[in-house]
């Protein structure tokens, strides 16, 4: 891609100083547990989440340490904090267009673990966003692992699609999706994986619509959309599960096969429209 190293964000959160000291909340409930409460809350209007958090140990008040980086990893920093503003200066465009106002995520850098309002997560839980404080989190080094582990191509449109899905989330909270999807699932637990895989493919798709306006202003290298394919193609459920276990399960997907991840991250690369991106037709 490209793009020129400016003023950080004010909306990126540098937190890897902390290295995931005092990340203890709630009495040590975890990031899944919490996500459970945060939608009990959002289905009954009932506040789940506050009599686990208050007069809990609460979070452990930590300083930062020394933060030890690399020239290559600030200028990966640099990166993603263009990402995360040009990302959403698109998206406040697309709501314009469609009469609403788009309110600006924040993104979390952090080490090893960190607190969320969403609970505590460890590097291996991957990037994500969390809907409580509207924040997307991510560990650096969870690219090194795109490659090593994954065997996905390095390069920066890569990179950017992985921050772009995931403020393909913030969109479907700010749209209401994500509460629909979680009430379907709620009333259809049948088909909780099959809509989780809807609002995955769906952020695909909502992350090419931003590719699609990079490639409307020119700013993209030769080679960048096939980095960002194939980064897709690589955390498809399928892939990840032939790795991990040696056998494929459709029904426990939760993401989407590396196609159908390909598939939707192309259509909205291509159409450039919100209205494409239906990834639910009549199940949601």
């Amino acid at each position: 891609m490209r793009w020129t190293p400016g003023e950080r964000s004010r909306n990126l959160e540098d937190r890897r100083a902390f290295g995931g000291r005092g990340v203890m909340v709630g009495g040590g409930i975890g990031l899944g547990g919490l996500l459970v409460l945060v939608a009990l809350s959002l289905l009954t209007g009932r506040d789940f989440v506050g009599p686990v958090t208050q007069g809990a140990p609460s979070s452990q008040v930590a300083e930062p340490g020394q933060l030890e980086t690399t020239p290559e990893e600030e200028k990966l920093v640099d990166f993603v904090s263009f990402v995360l503003d040009d990302a959403q200066a698109t998206w406040a465009k697309v709501f314009s267009s469609m009469g609403r106002q788009y309110e600006d995520a924040h993104l979390v850098l952090f080490r090893d673990a960190v607190e969320s309002a969403c609970g505590v997560a460890q590097s291996a839980t991957g990037p994500f966003y969390c809907p409580l404080d509207r924040k997307v989190y991510i560990d650096l080094g969870f690219y090194r692992e795109l490659q090593e582990r994954f065997g996905a191509e390095g390069g920066d449109f890569a990179q950017a699609y992985v921050i772009t899905h995931e403020l393909g989330h913030h969109v479907q909270n700010l749209l209401g999706i994500a509460s629909e999807v979680r009430q379907a699932q709620e009333s259809r637990p049948r088909q909780a994986n099959q809509l989780s895989v809807a609002m995955e493919l769906q952020a695909d798709c909502l992350a090419g619509v931003w590719g699609h306006s990079t490639a409307q202003r020119k700013i993209l290298d030769q080679g960048d959309v096939e980095e960002a394919l194939n980064a897709a193609a690589a955390i498809g459920d399928d892939r990840i599960q032939r790795m991990t276990r040696g056998s494929v399960a459709p029904d426990s997907f939760t993401h989407g096969s590396s196609e159908q991840r390909v598939t939707w991250f192309r259509r909205g690369l291509e159409s450039g429209d919100v209205n494409a991106c239906d990834t639910f037709g009549q199940g949601r």
